[in-house]
């Protein structure tokens, strides 16, 4: 009796891990896949992500991604800077704290399951001890992180823990409990693993439930700086969190003479800046103060830009963004960047021209339909904006 025969086959997965594989690029299919959502805390997920044909992510460790989502029949725009690490370049990940009547993370929360489909653009942005422009790779690190600040810190500590790189590094996160610690584990495997290069020091204000805290209590200040990292004036510093913990950070240092030229911050806080209203009164007053310097300038054209759905219109000058006129006017629109990258302001203008100079927040077909960024986008017309 002659043994079976088996026939085998590759397992799905198989292409994915193909010795040679493209670069994911939004402007020819900017859906991504949800392959995973993992419980990091109570609070905390995170969202695994892959194309939907086999290619592979390349960024830098601590960019962001701009999401597309259909929230409540309403197309927003939100940034998430990434906890994952291009040295796994098959996945991105976004990891998401549930903010209380936020409604892009509640969403997230609950209804993106695994096969869940989201749009996306990007990785961009330069907070990166990797990208160009920095200092240049430093022997010592401090990472600074503040609740789910600590995202675009991981993807870096990540990517030198992959890469065996050995580089002295302090992280230092700052949390309300243990059980808040968003990837304790790891962190803590991490320190064991790089004994002598990688440290973990956690800071707690209070204990958890069931969990009494016997760590560094409190919150982050100079004697504790002192205590995990007493050469912090040599080292080269990245500070994520949010904005009063940055804040902190900031006067904290500068109070000792540390070199800032060394200290680098997430420069926009996504979430706040996108909530934040203008101080609409203070700018008027600015504007009026300046009103006898604009008169001494030459002529600049003015067109009247009208937002449809607010049934408002506004004089924009030439030489001014939209955005920036629409603030000082008090007219609400959806922003958080202004620098051109996030594609939080896109709109769609109904009719007119501008001059827009953009810094990858939006695709060349987006462009294409009419789309615009108003944050980067001065008028060379008359406008009628979908807002």
């Amino acid at each position: 009796m002659s043994a079976p025969t088996h026939t085998s086959s590759p397992d799905p997965a198989a292409p994915r891990l193909a010795a040679s594989l493209p670069q994911w690029d939004p402007e020819a299919d900017d859906a991504l896949v949800v392959r995973a959502v993992r419980d990091e805390t109570p609070d905390v997920k995170t969202f695994v992500l892959a194309p939907r044909s086999p290619c592979v992510f390349r960024y830098a460790p601590g960019q962001f991604v701009t999401l597309e989502l259909e929230v409540g029949g309403e197309t927003i725009h939100r940034c998430y800077t990434l906890s994952s690490t291009p040295t796994r370049p098959h996945t991105l990940s976004i990891t998401v704290k549930r903010v209380p009547g936020g409604p892009v993370s509640n969403f997230l929360h609950d209804h993106i399951k695994v096969g869940s489909v989201i749009r996306a653009v990007g990785p961009m942005g330069d907070f990166s001890c990797f990208a160009q422009g920095t200092p240049g790779p430093s022997p010592r690190y401090l990472f600074l992180s503040g609740g789910s600040g600590i995202t675009p810190l991981m993807s870096m500590a990540r990517s030198f823990h992959d890469l065996a790189e050995p580089r002295d590094i302090v992280f230092v996160h700052a949390a309300r409990s243990p059980v808040d610690i968003i990837f304790r584990d790891e962190l803590e495997l991490m320190a064991r693993n790089q004994p002598g290069h990688f440290r973990f020091a956690p800071i707690c204000e209070a204990d958890s439930p069931f969990e009494p805290w016997h760590g560094l209590r409190g919150r982050l200040n100079l004697g504790l700086l002192n205590h995990v990292a007493p050469d912090y004036k040599e080292r080269e510093i990245f500070v994520c969190g949010p904005s009063p913990f940055m804040a902190a950070v900031r006067e904290m240092l500068k109070g000792t003479g540390f070199d800032m030229a060394r200290h680098h911050e997430e420069s926009f806080d996504f979430a706040e800046l996108a909530r934040a209203e203008p101080d609409v009164a203070a700018e008027v007053v600015e504007t009026e103060a300046a009103g006898e310097a604009h008169a001494a300038e030459p002529q600049v054209a003015t067109y009247t830009v009208t937002f449809a759905k607010q049934n408002r219109s506004i004089e924009v000058r030439s030489d001014m963004f939209v955005l920036d006129a629409a603030r000082r006017n008090g007219v609400r629109l959806p922003s958080s960047c202004s620098k051109g990258l996030c594609g939080t302001c896109k709109s769609k203008l109904t009719s007119g021209t501008v001059d827009m100079k953009h810094g990858g927040g939006i695709r060349q077909r987006e462009i294409d339909a009419g789309m615009a960024l108003l944050c980067c986008s001065k008028p060379t017309s008359d406008l009628v904006v979908d807002r």
